[in-house]
């Protein structure tokens, strides 16, 4: 069975997205379908665009050109400078995405940057960023922000907040549903039926005892110890600065850390171009390049694709893999 196509939203059109695009169909237009929803106007001049009605065409229309499902936007853009009369557009363009990936339309969702200022200048946009919008679409209270590569999965527990703040938001219910996420998405979407997790405690040496912290010992040891009991299988709480070399890799899935740096400085460090951001905990599947709408160097034909080509492929390996 032919699996459905999948959506890839246009995210800021002043940004790099448009020209992502275009490269990525061009790498992989022989080997995955997806197709671009967005205003054909804000494509690079010149591009080869095959528009379709619906995404069922995709499939076909890759051999022509960019599958591009027309969405209207209020004005016309300027790389590198955003217009407020684009925002609603922005964020249309990926409601209707959820929809045609939830009504099995398209098979996986693949978002391209968004710019969170223009989106809340331009349409008072109320969500901080692209996951608590498609979270609040799929009516779901809490998802878990995944970084991932060939090389190595990390899923940071707390994300964008003061370094002065980690400790007292990681709480103990907050570090379970990371893991409960996690455990669930490795096995429903990436075809691991028992997946490994490594836990990087809060504290250099994971807190040494005491000597450096204690919330290894009053908070993380009692929490994984009784996910263990339930059948999890768990290390740690683990050193931050001994897990993440090759033969440390080896021995599981995917790393929960306790804040944002602790887990992207190792995946950006092993592989820069192809970290790829995956959402866990959604109705459905989502992925997105790890980096943002780069307006320094939008509309110069400079940008990489290589973290798109990589979003475009885990989704569909993704799709491939889901249960």
């Amino acid at each position: 069975m032919t699996r459905p196509p999948i959506a890839l939203t246009c995210g800021e059109p002043a940004g790099i997205g448009p020209e992502l695009a275009v490269k990525a169909h061009a790498a992989l237009r022989d080997e995955l379908a997806f197709f671009w929803l967005g205003d054909p106007r804000h494509l690079p001049s010149g591009a080869a665009v095959a528009l379709i009605d619906s995404p069922a065409e995709a499939p076909a229309a890759m051999a022509h050109g960019l599958p591009v499902l027309a969405h209207g936007f209020a004005a016309p853009t300027t790389p590198g400078q955003p217009d407020p009369a684009n925002a609603q557009g922005v964020i249309d363009v990926i409601a209707r995405a959820v929809d045609l990936v939830q009504t099995g339309a398209a098979g996986a969702l693949c978002t391209l940057p968004i710019h969170k200022k223009a989106l809340k200048d331009g349409a008072d946009f109320a969500y901080p960023g692209h996951t608590e919008y498609l979270a609040a679409l799929a009516g779901v209270r809490r998802v878990v922000m995944m970084l991932a590569s060939d090389r190595l999965r990390v899923v940071p527990a707390t994300i964008h907040m003061p370094l002065r703040d980690v400790a007292e938001a990681l709480t103990a219910e907050l570090l379970e549903e990371t893991i409960r996420i996690t455990h669930a998405g490795l096995q429903r979407q990436f075809a691991t039926p028992a997946p490994r997790l490594a836990v990087a405690g809060l504290n250099p040496h994971a807190g040494e005892g005491g000597a450096m912290g204690d919330e290894e010992i009053t908070m993380m040891i009692p929490l994984l110890d009784r996910l263990r009991a339930e059948g999890f299988d768990l290390a740690g709480p683990l050193s931050a600065d001994t897990m993440f070399h090759e033969a440390a890799r080896a021995r599981y899935d995917a790393a929960i850390c306790a804040y944002h740096d602790q887990a992207l400085i190792p995946i950006k460090t092993l592989d820069f171009d192809n970290g790829v951001n995956v959402t866990l905990g959604l109705p459905f599947i989502r992925t997105s390049p790890d980096h943002g709408t780069a307006f320094d160097i939008a509309g110069q034909g400079r940008a990489n694709p290589a973290s798109t080509i990589a979003a475009l492929r885990m989704a569909a390996r993704m799709a491939r893999d889901a249960r």
